[in-house]
């Protein structure tokens, strides 16, 4: 658990913002200039602030310098030592950690699949494959958490789906709290349990990553371009048409096969925009998933746009239409009606475990 109340100021700029990050993987989101590296520099004791207190798992850190708050930091660059090899780089942190607990050498290298890099040096490796190492060394400082700075901003589409799994099982097994900043929302969307939105140094709303990501209310400060939500589906079969069947909470949805096993439990990320309402069911159409859900909210925006909430069970689905749609439907809170879905609208990065 980390507590976190920061205060500075700025010429044109004041920041003040308190949040609570706990266990999982904790996003800082917002556009550029509204404070996420200033607030992750700050708690990580890199920059010093007008007022801080940071207190991780009950005890108050913002009072040590940074060396002693235990907390593991990688960067938008890996910053390797290119002189050693990823093994030497590995061990690095770990010669100082002067810990005996926490992850050791073979369990970080299996974790993030660095087993055939271990004796190469960091100019022999692509962007994605020197995170994954500087994330590794940081792992081996055996920190009470873990704090990362945009870490895939320097890495292109690629490279970015090649880290991604590894970022999602240090998540889930390396029991070890993640506070992460980026402003990409797709990448926040697929990895965090938590989210902090920024907004011009202030904390607009936080709360558990599936509640933020859904809320129309907070649909313009996401970015409407790049608004979706996360919904959780079962893979139940793989066809023999090349599509994979997943359950979820309003009946089955076909993908382009999906690389899981039967019975994974996976999380669709499904944009705003690729989301169809009709008030009867659709017959004819090319498109293979129809959704039964019920409107929960209604948000029009000051132009010719509206966002809806609908849910489907107890989890909820954003889906971007024309003012004049929604008027035209009367789309209310409580109406039934279907949501459509095209089974090509989900890139591989939007499904993750």
């Amino acid at each position: 658990m980390l507590e976190v109340a920061l205060q500075h100021r700025y010429p044109g700029f004041d920041l003040d913002v308190g949040f609570t990050a706990p266990a999982g993987l904790t996003a800082l989101f917002g556009r550029s200039g509204a404070g996420k590296t200033t607030v992750i520099k700050a708690v990580a004791g890199l920059l010093r602030v007008d007022q801080a207190r940071v207190v991780l798992n009950g005890e108050v850190v913002s009072v040590r310098p940074a060396h002693q708050r235990r907390l593991g930091v990688v960067f938008q660059e890996a910053r390797l030592f290119p002189h050693l090899s990823v093994r030497q780089n590995l061990l690095y942190g770990q010669w100082f950690s002067g810990k005996s607990s926490g992850l050791g050498l073979g369990e970080v290298v299996e974790l993030l699949g660095l087993e055939a890099l271990l004796t190469r040096r960091p100019e022999g490796l692509s962007g994605g494959e020197k995170q994954r190492v500087a994330i590794g060394r940081a792992l081996l400082s055996r920190p009470a958490m873990l704090l990362m700075d945009e870490p895939l901003a320097g890495l292109d589409h690629a490279r970015k789906a090649e880290i991604l799994p590894y970022l999602e099982r240090l998540r889930d097994a390396a029991g070890l709290p993640v506070l992460y900043v980026s402003h990409a929302l797709p990448e926040v969307a697929r990895l965090a349990t938590t989210i902090v939105v920024l907004e011009a140094g202030r904390v607009r709303r936080a709360g558990p990553a599936a509640g933020i990501l859904a809320d129309p209310e907070l649909a313009p400060a996401l970015g409407l371009r790049e608004a979706g939500s996360v919904i959780t589906a079962r893979l139940v079969s793989q066809e023999a048409d090349g599509l994979s069947r997943l359950e979820t909470a309003a009946g089955p949805v076909w993908l382009p096969r999906v690389e899981a096993v039967v019975g994974a439990v996976l999380h669709l990320r499904i944009p705003a925009h690729e989301v169809i309402l009709a008030l009867v069911r659709p017959g004819g159409l090319s498109a293979l998933n129809i959704l039964p859900v019920v409107v929960a909210a209604v948000r029009i925006g000051e132009g010719p746009g509206a966002i809806v909430q609908v849910r489907l069970g107890e989890e909820a689905l954003l889906v971007r239409i024309t003012r004049r749609s929604a008027e035209a439907m009367g789309l209310a809170p409580g109406m039934q009606c279907f949501a459509v879905l095209k089974s090509v609208a989900l890139a591989r990065e939007d499904i993750g475990a």
